[in-house]
């Protein structure tokens, strides 16, 4: 692909029926393409105007949904498997947040899903590059998609997505206010999102124990090791925070008998319990990349993805594979992985930015524990009034007779504990989560 003498290539396609030799089928009005945003670096997105019986797509606000990982794909994972029009069996989804806003999708960074690089030189190594990357495909999208300048624009995100989703808001009120990209930013949410992730660490050990699921011995252990995590991070020694933080998840899984990271009701297969006994020759590297890259691309989503979507879709180059490089993106951004962003989501609050923090209640990797300590941690000023406010219960959409979730918001900060869901909230609870986003977008009060 020859970028252009902008620096970028945009490819555009509009989806009205069943695509040309293809047996998906389209419930919204779509468009997708690539941006390139560095000299061999293409950012694939794609883009799904809100499909609602009630008001057009432009009384309705623009959302953008960043997957963790780093390498999960937004396009694949969180299109198909959480909030997008279709499931992965090419079902209506009836929680489709495309029924109360457009929904964008991107593949970041650089390399993930659709996305990717001629070199493996050119994939990201912090959130700051990230961050440089996704002003370039933001700048494209708004130039060519201009009907979307003047709609109210959110950034919605979940796990390590929260974490790029902080340092890429920041720079888009930068570039707003300088003139560089014309849209209308109207906050961020980060959804169990890797803000603080010493924080996640150090209470990992007391909600397992106050869950039933470590005994005294494994408490114990499980705090060791993960004071062994804080040591390096307090020395600034993020890699091997990193390769501790592996260590501890194994302590965790050998005390609990494989609790599933994402929802403690749940448990790892009897292949990733092995996979951690029996400790991999490449390293860490190659745990981690199982526990947290592999169930995003999990067999039937890989087959469904560069099968008839990738038919369907038509522009994505027949060499690239999709999540190919997946691995090689979580590989290249470890030494980024253990850091904290506290400060960028202060700086946000400071700016005036509204920030929601939503979180699921049977999440292990990052607690609710853990999110609570870094919201203490905030300079904000309106730390101290959020702190003694109570919360609001919500009505279960599902179960009009049980609590849905509580929240509670206070100028531009809002946070909301999501029951009964665990990492992935829109898959657990799809009503309560599209319920929450009509909320945020001030759609619900």
């Amino acid at each position: 692909m020859t970028p252009s003498g902008t620096g970028m290539l945009v490819v555009v396609l509009l989806a009205w029926s069943l695509y040309e030799g293809s047996s998906v089928p389209v419930q919204a009005k779509e468009s997708w393409g690539y941006v390139d945003v560095r000299e061999g670096a293409h950012m694939f997105w794609w883009l799904y105007y809100a499909d609602s019986s009630s008001a057009s797509y432009r009384e309705l606000p623009l959302v953008m949904w960043l997957q963790g990982g780093p390498g999960g794909s937004g396009c694949g994972f969180g299109n198909f498997e959480e909030i997008g029009p279709l499931d992965r069996d090419l079902k209506p989804r009836e929680t489709s947040w495309v029924r109360a806003s457009s929904v964008l999708f991107v593949d970041n960074p650089v390399g993930t899903g659709y996305s990717y690089t001629d070199s493996e030189d050119a994939l990201t190594k912090d959130v700051g590059m990230v961050a440089s990357d996704m002003m370039v495909l933001l700048k494209a999208f708004f130039s060519l998609k201009k009907e979307f300048q003047s709609i109210p624009f959110f950034i919605f995100s979940e796990s390590y997505g929260g974490k790029m989703a902080a340092a890429i808001s920041l720079e888009l009120t930068e570039a707003i206010q300088a003139g560089s990209i014309k849209c209308n930013f109207a906050g961020v949410a980060l959804g169990d999102s890797w803000i603080s992730p010493i924080d996640s660490v150090m209470t990992w050990g007391p909600y397992l124990y106050s869950t039933s699921l470590l005994d005294d011995n494994g408490l114990n252990e499980v705090i060791t090791a993960a004071k062994a995590v804080l040591e390096a991070v307090s020395q600034g020694q993020y890699q091997k925070a990193t390769e501790l933080w592996s260590v501890t998840e194994n302590v965790i899984e050998q005390n609990t008998n494989g609790v599933n990271f994402y929802n403690i009701l749940s448990q790892n297969d009897d292949e990733m319990l092995k996979s951690t006994s029996e400790r991999s020759a490449n390293g860490f590297i190659t745990l981690l990349k199982k526990r947290h890259i592999h169930p995003l691309h999990r067999q039937s989503l890989s087959k469904l993805m560069n099968g008839q979507i990738k038919q369907k879709l038509g522009v994505i180059p027949k060499n690239v594979t999709w999540g190919g490089q997946a691995e090689d993106v979580f590989l290249n951004m470890a030494g980024d992985f253990m850091k904290p962003v506290v400060d960028v989501v202060d700086k946000l609050l400071a700016a005036g930015v509204n920030v929601t923090v939503y979180n699921g209640q049977l999440d292990l990797i990052v607690d609710t524990m853990g999110q609570e300590l870094w919201v203490k941690k905030l300079k904000w000023e309106g730390l101290q009034s959020f702190s003694k406010m109570k919360w609001t219960a919500l009505v279960d959409p599902q179960e009009q007779s049980q609590t849905g979730a509580f929240f509670k918001t206070y100028k531009n900060f809002a946070f909301y504990w999501i029951l009964k869901a665990g990492h992935m909230i829109p898959a657990d609870q799809g009503p309560m989560a599209l319920r929450m986003l009509k909320m945020i977008t001030q759609q619900d009060g």
